[in-house]
């Protein structure tokens, strides 16, 4: 029996066996270049596996995905790489809707940060996806969010403000209210304005933002959503704050805006994990089949103290035993 090559080995081997060609990754984000592909980058490049990335950014406008797509069926990489709910389900389409001439079934795709990877109907089963498709989930569920949230302040009514246009919030919304009827607290919602070309506007935000206060809400959760992601520190948060109310975010970035508190997976560390799938499916040649879509072990409790202070809400104290306490302000962009 051959003895096992180490991993840089392995990858080197690889390399080899290609004519010393590197692997082509086409990585598509949706919002610009974040720390999920720093990470993903590095872990690769600590491994010492040769790849070229391609990046295409989707900046929110889904009118430029068939020239992605074209781009892919053109060039025929060896892995696709997918950033969030919109992108993955551009590439991929729902699994109940496999259409090989509008969607990509037959090269490697692997997404990451998809909050709700069922709900969204882009794999049947998180442990056998049944698909050519795996990927990294960075958010907690709702229910463990939800819980979390109710460590820091007990409530029973909580406040979303979310996009219509974005399925990830849709199918994070509809877990929501499944909760909210099981656990006995009401889910006060608000939809973004879509414009013309259905694409979300901030009007009338900060007076949606006063409807949910005024109607009991203690808490306003900040969901996985991208266009929240894009107001939440220059106008969400601050008027949250205004308002004395209370912001639980589900992700790193929204923490970074401003928020109180939340329970987050850190973005590199994200990127690593999924580029840890990658070299699984490029230099381990695993089976899709026998890729589960996973998210990362460890989460962080985050609270905000500044906010906290001006919030009058300090942690509980069984809270600060296990808590990664933010001392500093919001940093400036």
């Amino acid at each position: 029996m051959a003895a096992a090559l180490p991993a840089g080995a392995l990858a080197q081997k690889t390399a080899a066996d290609r004519s010393g060609k590197p692997f082509q990754i086409y990585a598509i984000t949706f919002r610009g270049m974040t720390d999920v592909e720093k990470g993903f980058a590095d872990y690769l490049s600590s491994r010492k596996i040769p790849v070229q990335i391609t990046y295409r950014d989707l900046n929110r406008d889904a009118t430029r995905m068939p020239g992605f797509m074209e781009e892919i069926r053109a060039t025929k990489p060896d892995l696709i790489y997918t950033w969030g709910t919109s992108v993955t389900l551009g590439v991929v389409g729902p699994y109940d809707t496999p259409n090989p001439a509008q969607y990509i079934n037959d090269i490697p795709v692997l997404f990451t940060l998809v909050a709700a990877p069922t709900m969204a109907k882009i794999v049947r089963d998180l442990r056998t996806p049944r698909r050519n498709v795996s990927g990294v989930t960075h958010v907690g569920s709702a229910e463990a969010q939800m819980r979390a949230m109710a460590k820091y302040r007990p409530f029973k009514t909580v406040g979303v403000l979310y996009t219509t246009t974005e399925q990830n919030s849709v199918a994070v919304m509809k877990d929501m209210r499944r909760i909210g009827d099981e656990k006995g607290f009401r889910v006060i919602e608000r939809t973004f304005k879509l414009d013309g070309n259905r694409k979300p506007t901030a009007d009338g935000a900060v007076e949606m933002l006063h409807e949910i206060k005024e109607s009991g809400a203690e808490w306003l959760y900040l969901l996985p959503d991208s266009y929240l992601g894009t107001l939440a520190e220059a106008l969400i948060i601050p008027t949250a704050m205004q308002l004395n109310l209370a912001t639980f975010a589900s992700t790193e970035q929204l923490m970074q805006a401003g928020a109180l508190s939340g329970l987050v997976s850190r973005y590199y560390n994200v990127g690593q994990f999924t580029a840890h799938k990658a070299e699984q499916i490029l230099i381990a040649r695993e089976p899709m089949a026998n890729i589960p879509v996973e998210t990362l072990s460890r989460f962080s409790y985050q609270v905000r103290m500044p906010a906290a202070r001006q919030l009058n809400l300090p942690p509980p104290l069984p809270l600060l035993s296990y808590a990664e306490l933010i001392t500093t302000e919001v940093a400036t962009q």
